[in-house]
């Protein structure tokens, strides 16, 4: 059986203790991961400082240089894994067996990050706004005349991830050519993913020093997170608000991304329903950039029903059909816990699933092994509704109806809005809303992001903080 070891700055390590993961419909047992405890973590962050000191030897356009070659070794090469080597249609099969994520949507996110790769001179350039990248390693230099410098904020980045959707992986791909080095908590059915990407870098020249992956439970996580200066975790608005307060933790949660219709073009909302669709229906809806809520002052009923027409039929196929919209929940009980919560608030008055009629069975497809659900679209009378708010992992969402007068309020945190709009007071007021982290202006999917802008706070500014710097010759 294939062996997915701990990566311990580089080397590979099989541990006594390890999980086995199953394909998620037929049961067949795909690997058995090794589990790294606290303990093993915390011993191998003594040598947290050799990550970024191997890096700093090496210039960081030789590093961008590196990372090129790795994207074309991710996306087409046989890499080593435990003591195999996996092709790019195995891993593909890997992932889309543990996940219960079509091999289709596998393969579309393996291009997502090769496209990162390819162009982390252009995005990394965007991010420091023209800085030379060698300001950073050097720690001082000159910007437009004037005397700048910067100081990293840690020799590595932690990072805790999760298994819903691989395009998260896009988030710390720049790290590597900013000389920071990674120390990374792989989800527990989506290990294949830093792993591959690892090993494509090694080939491609980056110090494997540089880059440790420790599979294992929550307190490999924790331990990551309570050791490592700087870190990023994935989780629920619970996850959220737990780290909150918290400068070294960066947290990814719920995106609750939306869509605004304005008031002048609203009357018009049939020529943006392939926005909305896409938008809902993308990567199986499990993405925290799918837009969980359309938000219009009037027409809402009928732009439910159309979206409904359109998504309801989407019934689960085979992960191997290059049709398959959904992804499968592999955990057990948790579709029916979500399909539970969704049934207990449409009991409030003026929330209406609108997909029933367009659906032939239930909204749960249950599974020997899996459970799907099936794309769900409620029509809400008013924005106080408590699904409103709501966001779940497969094709959701909630059709508000709200005076424009008070949506930018009403809406509450937002990772990607969308605003379908040409006022420009209305424009105003929403580039100056603190809780709508991407904006959109015109009739863009949420689910298309410019990686050349920061996703939830710029990784630059994240890793390294600007300082005062000055110098004189000793006389």
């Amino acid at each position: 059986m294939l062996h997915f070891p701990v990566l311990r700055w580089g080397e590979p390590y099989q541990s006594l203790d390890v999980e086995r993961v199953h394909h998620f419909e037929t049961g067949e047992p795909i690997a058995e991961v090794s589990q790294a405890n606290g303990g093993l973590v915390q011993r191998d962050l003594r040598k947290l400082a050799r990550a970024r000191d191997a890096l700093r030897a090496i210039p960081s356009a030789e590093l961008l240089a590196m990372c090129a070659k790795a994207a074309d070794l991710f996306l087409d090469g046989d890499l080593p894994l435990g003591d195999a080597t996996q092709s790019a249609d195995d891993f593909v099969r890997c992932q889309s067996a543990t996940t219960g994520l079509p091999e289709h949507m596998a393969r579309m996110n393996m291009h997502k990050l090769h496209h990162v790769l390819t162009n982390l001179d252009a995005i990394l350039a965007s991010l420091m706004r023209g800085l030379d990248l060698d300001i950073l390693a050097r720690g001082h230099g000159m910007e437009r005349g004037v005397p700048r410098s910067y100081q990293a904020t840690t020799p590595a980045l932690g990072i805790v991830l999760p298994s819903n959707s691989p395009g998260v992986h896009g988030l710390w791909l720049p790290v590597i050519p900013l000389q920071v080095g990674l120390v990374m908590k792989p989800g527990s059915s989506e290990p294949w993913t830093p792993w591959r990407m690892a090993q494509a870098m090694f080939a491609a020249g980056v110090p494997k020093e540089a880059i440790a992956i420790y599979p294992g439970a929550h307190d490999a996580g924790g331990t990551i997170m309570n050791h490592v200066p700087r870190s990023l975790i994935f989780g629920s608005t619970q996850t959220v608000n737990q780290y909150r307060a918290n400068p070294a933790i960066r947290v990814h949660g719920p995106g609750f991304s939306k869509i605004l219709l304005g008031d002048d073009v609203v009357d018009d909302w049939e020529r943006y329903l392939d926005v909305m669709v896409d938008s809902v229906l993308v990567n199986g809806g499990r993405g925290c950039i799918n837009c969980s809520g359309i938000w219009a002052s009037r027409h809402t009923r009928e732009i439910a029903e159309a979206i409904a027409a359109r998504v309801g039929p989407v019934a689960p196929k085979r992960h191997d059909d290059r049709d398959a919209a959904l992804a499968a929940f592999t955990t057990p009980g948790q579709a029916a816990a979500v399909n539970a919560d969704i049934d207990a608030a449409l009991e409030e008055a003026g929330v209406e699933d609108v997909t029933a009629p367009h659906r032939d069975g239930d909204r749960l497809v249950a599974k020997e092994r899996c459970d799907y659900l099936r794309p769900t679209v409620v029509h809400c009378e008013s924005p106080d509704a408590a699904i409103a708010s709501k966001e779940y992992m497969f094709p959701f969402t909630a059709v508000v109806a709200c005076p424009q007068a008070r949506m930018i309020d009403a809406i509450g945190e937002t990772l990607v809005g969308t605003a379908i709009t040409a006022d420009d007071a209305w424009i105003r007021a929403l580039l100056d809303a603190p809780h709508i982290d991407r904006l959109n202006i015109g009739p863009i999917p949420t689910t298309k992001l410019d990686w050349m802008q920061p996703h939830e706070g710029n990784i630059v500014e994240f890793l390294y903080r600007a300082r005062a710097y000055q110098s004189a010759p000793l006389q």
